[in-house]
């Protein structure tokens, strides 16, 4: 329900267009002839493959992991054979391409048994986060951060779960679409994770402007008895469905910088999340499917859509109708912090929640940018109280240091300085830029020093072969000077024949 609310600094309202995919009802994409799965996991670490080429695969079978925890194995979406495990081009920031198991299906879905947890009530905690950890979840709203991972809280006193279903991007509906279709998993999925961080208060925030999903949530909650749970419409201003911004209007606590969520006692996780946490948990499902928000001008019929990871994203717009001459750019999210894809041919996966064709209006027009005049606009929109226009100059000419000082790091590329920019700068290009270049300096830096703790651990041992090398010679010279005096003094002592 709508009332007192914090504020947080700066955001902007944006033109919606959520009514082009908002009002048709959510379509099954059917089984894709190729699944694609990139082993890239986050921090740039790679799931090491568990098939091999010519294996068969069945849906739901894991088919690469990793065993660092801030990784989730990858599960089939469909049965088939593995036909590659090649470098492809990947939805990554990075542009590069990596490697990636290709499955051809064979349109048969076959399953491994799923195994389900009857009553997840008197199923041990342990065995819930195992679960989950099993299943591949990560977050849905776009980070990827395991799940098992953050409802690892170190410790930290917890009294309060947030679901988020404040998608504020002005095209994204996924989420809107998911509330609406099945309330009833979104809500089994927050009891499952109050359960297992401990807590007995739980929000599910949704902006104000979905009353058809704040409707159905508040039916389940009446009619299951989630007594536990509010239901709560925030305003619709941009980015309140950034995790810390979201926090800070329905509590007033504020994550400190560099902090997570839990500093204040929060855990906050995506709709979509708490509902594949239900999945896995009363179905054994592992994470192979997500709703996916399919619009913008470039698309003859906008729509969300459930597909199944690893679908090449060319045969999730054909199902969509196909391409309209307005089709210009292809991204991954939503306009202001999407990731632009250079190519149809890369796949869905786990953190891909909508697939943007715009055209140049969508994207804000085309910019040409000019000096900046130092209106201080940027620094009144930027929701984490930064300064961009002092980071645009530092980024600007690599003083890469000073942008350091002034928090770059703390910049969530929310895209708000860009729009309400005067002089149409991308302030953000140069934040990513400046980031990109520090984090390959420190990554230089570290391998410098990797390196000269080798050369310095091979030098000392050097040392220490040559000292024990002397040693050892010395030992042996002492032994024979030894021996040899030894030898001298039996030489020289007088026989019993002298001495007679």
């Amino acid at each position: 329900m709508l009332g007192l609310f914090w504020e947080f600094h700066g955001g902007v309202r944006l033109n919606r267009h959520k009514e082009l995919s908002s009002e048709q009802p959510l379509a099954v994409a059917p089984i894709p002839k190729q699944l694609i799965y990139p082993l890239q996991q986050r921090g740039g670490r790679n799931a090491e493959p568990l098939v091999a080429v010519g294996d068969t695969v069945l849906k739901g079978q894991v088919i690469a992991q990793d065993s660092h925890p801030l990784s989730a194995p990858i599960h089939a979406a469909s049965s088939g054979v593995v036909t590659a495990i090649e470098s492809r081009a990947i939805p990554h920031p990075s542009g590069l391409d990596d490697v990636c198991i290709v499955i051809d299906t064979d349109g048969e879905d076959r399953a491994v048994r799923f195994r389900s947890l009857k009553d997840f009530r008197r199923s041990k905690v342990p065995t819930l986060r195992q679960r989950i950890q099993d299943a591949g979840i990560v977050g849905m709203g776009g980070a990827a951060f395991p799940t098992s991972a953050k409802l690892n809280t170190g410790g930290r006193a917890i009294d309060l779960l947030v679901l988020n279903g404040a998608e504020c991007e002005p095209y994204i509906t996924c989420d809107d679409c998911l509330l609406r279709s099945w309330p009833e998993r979104v809500l089994g999925g927050a009891a499952i994770l109050m359960r297992v961080i401990g807590v007995e208060r739980c929000i599910v925030a949704v902006e104000a402007d979905m009353p058809e999903a704040a409707k159905a949530l508040e039916a389940v909650r009446i009619r299951d008895g989630y007594e536990h749970v509010e239901i709560v419409k925030v305003p619709s201003k941009y980015p309140t469905g950034g995790e810390k911004q979201l926090i800070q209007v329905l509590t007033g606590r504020e994550v400190p910088v560099r902090g997570i969520p839990a500093d204040v006692g929060v855990v906050c996780q995506n709709v979509g999340t708490a509902a594949a946490v239900y999945a896995a948990v009363t179905e054994g499902k592992p994470l192979i499917e997500r709703i996916v928000t399919v619009t913008g001008p470039g698309i003859a019929q906008p729509q969300n859509v459930l597909a199944r990871i690893g679908t090449p994203i060319a045969e999730l717009t054909a199902f969509c109708g196909g391409y309209t001459p307005q089709a210009q750019r292809l991204v991954m999210g939503g306009p202001m912090m999407g990731l632009a894809l250079p190519s149809d041919e890369l796949p869905v996966i786990k953190s891909t929640n909508c697939i943007l064709v715009a055209d140049l209006a969508a994207m804000g027009g085309e910019k040409q940018p000019m000096p900046c005049i130092r209106c201080g606009a940027c620094a009144e929109a930027c929701p984490v109280n930064l300064v961009p226009q002092q980071l645009y100059w530092h980024s600007r000419t690599d003083q890469l240091k000073k942008a350091q000082n002034y928090n770059l790091f703390d910049c969530i590329e929310c895209g708000c300085c860009d729009y309400v920019c005067p002089s149409q700068i991308p302030l953000v290009q140069y934040f990513r830029a400046a980031k990109g270049r520090i984090l390959a300096k420190q990554g230089e830096q570290r391998k410098a020093e990797h390196a000269r703790l080798r050369f310095e651990a091979r030098q000392n041992r050097k040392e220490q072969e040559k000292r024990e090398k002397a040693e050892a010679m010395a030992r042996k010279k002492a032994a024979l000077e030894q021996a040899q005096a030894a030898a001298a003094a039996t030489a020289s002592a007088p026989t019993d024949k002298e001495q007679s």
